[in-house]
């Protein structure tokens, strides 16, 4: 079957579509129902197993054209349905999806089957969703799913976790476990370090806690561009996602101010010559766990003479500064708290709201920015949208 072309093949399959649903239908005018079915119909338990509701409203609403009763009190929308003359309802209602029946102990059988075909249909579908999808970037009218917080909340996790064990380590310095042992050479005395095995764990630590710290401001970068720079278009959204990190950094905060670049400067130093060196396998890009042979014996490829300004011992034993590193994190994220785009920080970080192009570009986020008091007032009127959208309190 060859592939269909949306929009120039709408038609075709639309058709297609209608072919999988079956008996499925619009309500017709001689579709028998009580006339008091819209308010007593029941949800049925098939119709919790239908697909996600967006993709049955754009299959049976925007694609097929079934009539939408609109809006009540806890729904967002209606389909009234024909199903072999009777009368069923598919409803987003607060708790979810659903197919509503009349009468459960006869129609459960029914409701099961226009699932089947529901599901059917929206794989025949897939063309038509990937083409409303593409143009819904095309347009900008996106909302950016916000997953700082999180991504914060590991960092911060794995930094207390270093610092601990950091620190006990240093508690426990002097503290030796001797063990003698008999065997048939005579006796044998081993010693144990606890603070030796901590040390390691700190590293490691540490280790993960970079990873982590560039995994949010990857994220961070990408909504405070939003939020703060006014970047409104989802083409150039999606292609900032997929942008390295340094041009993620160049677009959420300006370099022109000087701390800015500082910090910058510094940072991708540090993502550069350690967070690439693990991302590689712990093999580097410059040979830094390659050794040459001598008469002196085994020899690193990169001698410390070589490093520069390189913070960090990339041969042998994967070494570094931990407190230089986390401090120099812990640093930047009290910069971007107390800089130019803390209103913007306020929004991404504390708010939990998604980022919304359609807002960037008709100014909002651009009038909100102006002080932290105007960003806290747009974040409380936004989140009691999003409260009563959540609720269907319409």
């Amino acid at each position: 079957m060859a592939k269909l072309k949306i929009p120039e093949d709408i038609e075709v399959l639309k058709q297609r579509v209608i072919l999988a649903l079956g008996d499925v239908k619009s309500v017709q005018e001689n579709t028998k129902a009580d006339k008091i079915f819209l308010f007593t119909a029941k949800r049925t338990d098939a119709g919790r197993t239908l697909p996600p509701y967006y993709l049955v409203f754009f299959l049976l609403n925007d694609l097929l054209g079934f009539k939408n009763l609109g809006r009540f009190e806890k729904i967002s929308w209606s389909l009234p349905i024909d199903y072999r003359g009777k009368a069923f309802l598919i409803e987003h209602r607060k708790f979810g999806l659903g197919v509503f029946a009349d009468n459960l102990e006869t129609d459960e059988i029914e409701a099961q089957e226009i699932v089947k075909n529901i599901h059917k249909a929206v794989k025949v579908a897939k063309p038509y969703f990937e083409w409303v999808a593409s143009e819904a970037v095309k347009s900008s009218k996106l909302n950016v799913k916000n997953n700082s917080s999180n991504l914060f909340q590991r960092y911060q996790y794995l930094v207390e976790l270093y610092k601990k064990e950091k620190q006990e380590a240093e508690d426990r310095k002097d503290e030796v476990h001797r063990e003698t042992k008999k065997t048939s050479y005579g006796e044998a005395t081993s010693i144990h370090i606890p603070s030796t095995q901590l040390r390691k764990n700190a590293n490691w630590l540490a280790t993960s806690a970079i990873e982590a710290f560039f995994s949010w401001t990857e994220h961070l970068f990408v909504h405070l561009s939003i939020v703060g720079k006014n970047i409104d278009d989802g083409e150039k959204v999606a292609d900032l996602a997929g942008a390295e990190w340094q041009v993620k950094y160049t677009t959420a905060i300006d370099i022109n101010i000087k701390e800015n670049k500082i910090f910058f400067d510094e940072l991708i130093f540090l993502r550069r010559q350690f967070r690439n060196f693990i991302a590689h396998g712990a093999f580097g890009k410059n040979g830094e766990t390659f050794t040459f042979h001598s008469s002196a014996g085994a020899v690193p490829v990169l001698m410390p003479h070589q490093k520069g300004k390189n913070k960090f011992s990339l041969f042998g034993e994967l070494s570094f500064n931990e407190d230089e590193v986390i401090s120099l994190l812990e640093r930047f994220i009290e910069h971007l708290w107390s800089s130019e785009i803390q209103p913007a920080m306020y929004y991404v970080m504390d708010s939990g709201l998604p980022t919304i192009l359609t807002m960037a570009n008709d100014g909002s986020y651009s009038r909100a920015m102006v002080s932290m008091e105007d960003m806290e007032s747009f974040v409380e009127h936004l989140n009691y949208q999003f409260d009563q959208a959540a609720n269907m309190d319409w």
